[in-house]
């Protein structure tokens, strides 16, 4: 008799596998539709080189989760993070960052600058809030009026999810019954 264990997907190895490689990419599609909730369902991504581009041979190296191209033209960043570093938020704007501005050469013009999204999901409570799926773009602060949908900002906090997602799911799957 065979026994198979399951691999823990928060282990970048195997996330990278799940969402990360050709063979799953209608995986990472319906993920990416179920999280952005785009007007225009994604049909189909390009998984990219993870590595981010160094500008000066001083710069960071950075390595992102799963990187790639949608058919909407949208740029997109995964990122999993088992441990609370205290920098989530720093963190995923400099990822977002080097994403966006490697999109465009030095003569390019920024017209060409697509949407970015960083979908961060997260082993351990962060925001201050109940949910378990926070969405954030840039808006104008008195008036809440949207300036762009360029920048998209997900955190996906797993423990919150165990706590009421579960029931949200359970409680959706069983009006689909009904």
């Amino acid at each position: 008799m065979v026994y198979r264990t399951l691999l823990n997907p928060q282990i970048d190895f195997v996330f990278k596998k799940i969402f990360g490689t050709e063979k799953n990419k209608p995986i990472l599609i319906n993920f990416l539709n179920a999280v952005i909730k785009p007007t225009t369902p994604i049909k189909d991504v390009e998984i990219k080189n993870n590595d981010i581009d160094k500008d000066f041979i001083e710069d960071k190296f950075s390595r992102l989760d799963v990187k790639a191209t949608t058919s909407n033209k949208e740029h997109i960043n995964i990122e999993i993070q088992v441990k609370n570093e205290y920098n989530m938020i720093q963190r995923t704007l400099y990822y977002w960052s080097k994403m966006y501005s490697e999109q465009i050469q030095n003569r390019d013009n920024y017209s060409k600058l697509e949407r970015t999204v960083c979908i961060n999901i997260l082993n351990f409570k962060y925001l201050k809030n109940d949910k378990y799926h926070n969405a954030y773009r840039l808006k104008e602060i008195t008036s809440n009026e949207e300036l762009t949908d360029l920048q998209e900002i997900h955190f996906i906090e797993l423990p919150k999810f165990n706590e009421i997602g579960n029931k949200e799911y359970v409680e959706n799957v069983e009006k689909m019954d009904a």
